[in-house]
């Protein structure tokens, strides 16, 4: 097991039992909530390490608890705390030269989240992923960890004009 495995099951099975009771108060919630009868997770088929396809399982909600449900992804190795933005199968951002995202597995976040999110331009975004392909290491990961719930915290906190959907 590498060492960016080994913080990834650390992270995820630390993070799931300490938001354990958040991750079923948000699953009620949104169950309550919704009236689709698709219930509480949204399912999306997405790209994995090596282009194999999963179901990512995310909340039916618009806020930042809607990702909580990725961690059980990081634990069973389909995704990474970081790394690229995960992406639908054959994606445009994912062929070609873009190819090279799918060499590592998709993160729950990554330096697209603590460099803007959905403020930045689709190519600055895939920069962004390409070059963390090309360059990560573990020091970047923990970087970009600690940066992550600042940011999070930044994007939930700005003026509703400055917020983009």
């Amino acid at each position: 097991m590498t060492a960016k495995r080994a913080v990834d099951v650390a992270g995820g099975l630390a993070l799931l039992a300490l938001l354990s009771p958040l991750i079923a108060l948000v699953a009620l919630s949104v169950a309550l909530g919704t009236s689709s009868p698709r219930g509480a997770l949204r399912r999306r088929p997405v790209a994995g390490r090596g282009g194999r396809v999963f179901t990512m399982l995310t909340f039916r909600t618009r806020s930042p608890l809607a990702t909580l449900p990725l961690l059980l992804h990081v634990v069973r190795g389909e995704m990474s705390l970081v790394g690229p933005c995960p992406l639908a199968p054959g994606h445009r951002e994912s062929t070609g030269d873009g190819r090279r995202r799918l060499t590592v597995r998709p993160g729950m976040t990554g330096l697209w989240q603590i460099s803007g999110r959905s403020e930045l331009p689709w190519e600055e975004r895939e920069l962004l992923d390409l070059h963390y392909v090309d360059h990560h290491w573990l020091g970047m990961d923990l970087v970009i960890l600690a940066r992550t719930l600042p940011a999070v915290r930044r994007r939930r906190n700005a003026p509703p004009t400055a917020r983009v959907a």
